[in-house]
């Protein structure tokens, strides 16, 4: 059987099972997610062994130091992926929400109702806890999943697969509607492109390659790529505040999208507080600046017009010495992905300017980027953070891999 029979025979398996999932009460999916969170407790040594097997393939292979990161599990990310599959569970079930109703004069009775979007494929690289999330979000929502990870970490995310997929089995529901796909073949994602009908829609997690990869698809994509993160030092910053803020948002965990890559000061503080910070980040960050930043920072490396659009996902950060609020709007609005972006400011006009003006997908105030992330808004997990403006945006949790439909009751009504 050919790569594309194969999985497209799987792909069908998924759909009609899909439809199985789509009509199981909230009871049943929240058996199958309880019992992988104890599935996962249970068999966390396996599931290091795997992630072990994993890591070692990757040094060998030369993978850089933020992507091992990004695929590296311990007992307590493993705690942490069970806790959000329990957060899940406990997260009312959207299908079959009603969001609107309303009377017609002549009688009808609409309603919109919260279905499942079908059968979704989310394409990831490195992170193997997004196995997990994807899986119990889709099967929460009623969706069928198809999941192709990244070959760094296949051994890993296939044990997960498998622990998910037995535990919807144990609990009733139909496993045929989760499928991992075995091989990470680059040819699944023009297969998976190309496969309308049978794939409703797309959510990749990663960079530039594979935004690439799938260009052109048939299949809708909600994209999840780059994240070019901005925090701006209002001249009316707590500096202390800026600073810890600043910290955390490059520093807590530089390997992911909502760390920041761009540091914007205002002009007025700059003398006092990029030193302060230079010195806290010190024989840790690298340092990038604007000619006015090297003026004052004799450490720093001058930044090219390359690295102000630059996802460094690394102990990298970028500084520009800005005079006002709409320049830093302006940088944002011309260097940002769209993700997230943040104020540090006193001053209640500067932060209501930059909530309204600021077109990210989160927008901060006095909080690092670092939230942005569907655990921390309480969505338990997410699918990937959206930067797209239609269908959904910003972390994406049960409701945004739902769709609707209008439900309509008469007494015989017919239009005239």
């Amino acid at each position: 059987m050919s790569l594309e029979s194969e999985i497209v025979s799987n792909l069908q398996r998924v759909r009609a099972a899909g439809r199985e999932l789509g009509l199981c009460s909230s009871e049943v999916k929240n058996r199958a997610l309880t019992r992988l969170a104890g599935a996962l407790r249970s068999s966390h040594g396996a599931i290091l062994a795997a992630n072990a097997r994993d890591l070692e393939q990757a040094r060998a292979q030369g993978v850089r130091a933020s992507f091992l990161e990004r695929m590296t599990l311990s007992a307590a990310r493993i705690e942490a992926i069970a806790v959000s599959v329990e957060q899940v569970a406990a997260l009312p079930d959207p299908v079959g929400e009603v969001i609107a109703g309303w009377r017609r004069p002549n009688g009808l009775e609409i309603t919109q109702v919260r279905v499942p979007i079908g059968t979704i494929a989310v394409v990831y690289e490195s992170r193997p806890n997004v196995t997990v999330e994807a899986a119990v979000l889709a099967l929460k929502a009623g969706n069928g999943a198809v999941l192709r990870g990244g070959k760094e970490s296949l051994a890993t995310n296939r044990l997960l697969a498998e622990l998910t997929a037995a535990a919807m089995e144990q609990a009733g529901a139909p496993p045929g509607a989760l499928f991992f796909v075995p091989t990470p073949d680059r040819e699944v994602i023009q297969i998976l492109k190309r496969s309308t009908g049978l794939v409703d829609l797309i959510i990749p997690r990663g960079g530039a390659a594979l935004k690439e990869a799938l260009a052109g698809s048939e299949v809708p994509v909600l994209p999840h790529f780059d994240g070019v993160c901005h925090v701006y030092v209002d001249r009316s910053a707590d500096l202390a505040k800026a600073e810890e803020i600043c910290f955390n948002a490059k520093c807590s965990r530089p390997s992911v999208c909502n760390a920041m890559e761009n540091l914007l000061v205002h002009a007025d503080v700059a003398q006092s507080f990029l030193p302060q910070l230079a010195a806290r980040m010190a024989h840790r960050v690298e340092l990038r600046g604007c000619p006015r930043t090297l003026g004052i920072l004799s450490g720093a490396r001058a930044a090219s017009e390359q690295d102000w659009d630059t996802e460094y996902l690394d102990l990298i950060l970028s500084i520009k010495v800005v005079d006002s609020l709409e320049e830093a709007i302006d940088f944002i609005a011309r260097h940002g992905s769209g993700l997230a972006d943040a104020i540090v400011t006193e001053d209640l006009c500067a932060a209501s300017r930059f909530e309204h003006e600021v077109d990210s997908a989160t927008v901060y105030v006095n909080a690092s980027t670092r939230f942005t992330d569907g655990f921390e808004f309480g969505f338990g997990a997410e699918t990937g953070i959206s930067t797209n403006r239609l269908h959904a945006r910003g972390p994406m949790g049960l409701r945004e891999l739902t769709t609707y439909k209008y439900v309509i009751r008469g007494s015989g009504q017919v239009r005239i």
